[in-house]
């Protein structure tokens, strides 16, 4: 095993490695202490940053622009198909940035999250999930095929509607998980087609196959434009899903009801650009087709706007900096559908890195401008964040209207895609309970017999 392959397999499988680790008191009803959690995630976040840190020197050094390639096997291959599943990472100028900022800002957070949620009765579960939503960050990240970034894709969605709906005593953070997880199973089903649709056209999932070998951001792919319009518009959507572009913005300011270091790891930094890093890594599609390109900017432009005029509006902070985010992921967006590179990147990691900070600072902002205003002996001046004042009043009025009721999006996602996805599952549901109940000749579930409570058992620390 070489150097290389060392170095890889830490950075890969780490993460798995602790998400399996912290699996284990829930299996065999262990009971860790906080301390011992805490430093385990710390350690193994601060083991594969130092690995990735000293993959980006050897890259470096190499002083080629082809990508390092690290295989875990083929585990499907059908001939006759032209199908073949390999689980591949590749190392190049846009994976190993995010990368690197993914590990950085998940030790950030667990190192945050020691003393934030000491005591919480989550607090295990908490640090699962983190893990989880690392291991998937990073396949993501560094996926050299479509497979396993779709693999990465899951994991994240998954980690974070669990976050969302992490206070489950209570029904509304449970709706708002479960709104969240409905908007990505749409994203998750347009990201698949599109694989599936990849995988028919060309026969390749392996993004340096498909491109020839040449190293981002230089790859061209080999489609003609029809072909690159239809999956780099599933791709569009899938993105759209993920990081709460027009018309999936509705979920991103309810997705605050989980934790404020989930918050701030999740909406703030990754996981809300995830969708924008999906765009760069499949640029030579878009480049394909100049209509979709135009089509990517005029997204992201369009919803940093409504973003912009929503934040200005919102009572509390959280919903704040939510729109302030997606602000900025619009106008990420519009620089990558204009055709730029490696200004989009550094902004995700400029972005991601200022986010986090003023999330993590939130709980402790009304405290702050207590003190002050206290040594002022009087409140803090507003004038600074008046209207634009040449817009005229009755324009503004509509525009305030539209902008707290942020465009009626959320009305949209709830009427015309949350209530007619939860209908039609509850449908199969009822037709899958009846054809049971038939072939067993009587009720054949026992859990219908079970009534609704509202008490809950709290977990142990």
């Amino acid at each position: 095993m070489t150097l290389f392959d060392s170095l890889a397999f830490i950075v890969v499988l780490g993460p798995a490695m602790l998400l399996a680790l912290l699996g284990l008191p829930s299996l065999f009803d262990w009971k860790w202490s906080e301390q011992f959690v805490a430093g385990l995630s710390k350690s193994v976040i601060g083991i594969g940053f130092l690995a990735l840190i000293a993959l980006a020197v050897l890259h470096l050094g190499d002083g080629s622009d082809q990508a390092l390639t690290y295989r875990l096997g083929e585990w499907a291959h059908l001939e006759t198909a032209h199908f073949h599943l390999r689980i591949e990472y590749i190392f190049d100028w846009l994976s190993i940035p995010f990368a690197i900022l993914s590990y950085l800002l998940c030790g950030l957070i667990a190192a945050f999250a020691a003393n934030y949620m000491h005591r919480e009765p989550g607090f295990p579960r908490f640090f699962l999930l983190l893990a989880m939503f690392l291991l998937g960050i990073v396949s993501a990240a560094l996926a050299g095929s479509i497979e396993t970034l779709f693999f990465g894709w899951e994991l994240v969605g998954l980690s974070s509607a669990l976050l969302v709906a992490f206070f489950h005593e209570r029904p509304a953070p449970v709706r708002n998980g479960l709104r969240v997880w409905i908007v990505y199973r749409l994203a998750d089903a347009a990201f698949l087609v599109a694989a599936a649709a990849l995988h028919h056209l060309t026969g390749e999932g392996e993004f340096v196959r498909l491109t020839g070998g040449a190293g981002w951001p230089n790859a061209a792919i080999q489609l003609t434009t029809a072909e690159a319009t239809f999956i780099g518009g599933l791709m569009v959507f899938a993105a759209a899903g993920k990081s709460a572009l027009i018309p999936f913005s509705g979920w991103l300011p309810r997705a605050m009801e989980g934790p404020t270091p989930s918050s701030a790891v999740f909406y703030g930094a990754l996981s809300i650009h995830l969708g924008a890093y999906l765009l760069l890594r499949i640029s030579p599609v878009l480049d394909q087709s100049p209509m979709l390109a135009w089509f990517v900017a005029g997204l992201g432009l369009a919803t940093a706007l409504m973003a912009a005029l929503s934040g200005r509006v919102q009572s509390d902070i959280k919903s704040a900096l939510s729109f302030a985010s997606l602000t900025q992921v619009g106008l990420i967006v519009f620089e990558i559908g204009l055709g730029l590179r490696y200004l989009p990147l550094f902004h995700i990691i400029g972005h991601a890195c200022v986010r986090t900070l003023q999330l993590l600072r939130a709980p402790t902002l009304l405290r702050d401008y207590q003190v002050l205003e206290s040594a002022m002996g009087g409140h803090v001046s507003n004038r600074g964040n008046g209207g634009v004042r040449w817009i005229p009043l009755g324009m503004e009025s509509r525009i305030y209207r539209w902008a707290i009721e942020r465009w009626y999006l959320d009305t949209f996602l709830d009427r015309w895609i949350v209530r007619p996805f939860r209908s039609a599952f509850s449908w199969c549901d009822e037709a899958e309970r009846k054809w049971t109940d038939l072939l067993s000749g009587a009720p054949s579930r026992e859990s219908d017999s079970v009534s609704p409570s509202t008490e809950y058992s709290k977990e142990s620390p």
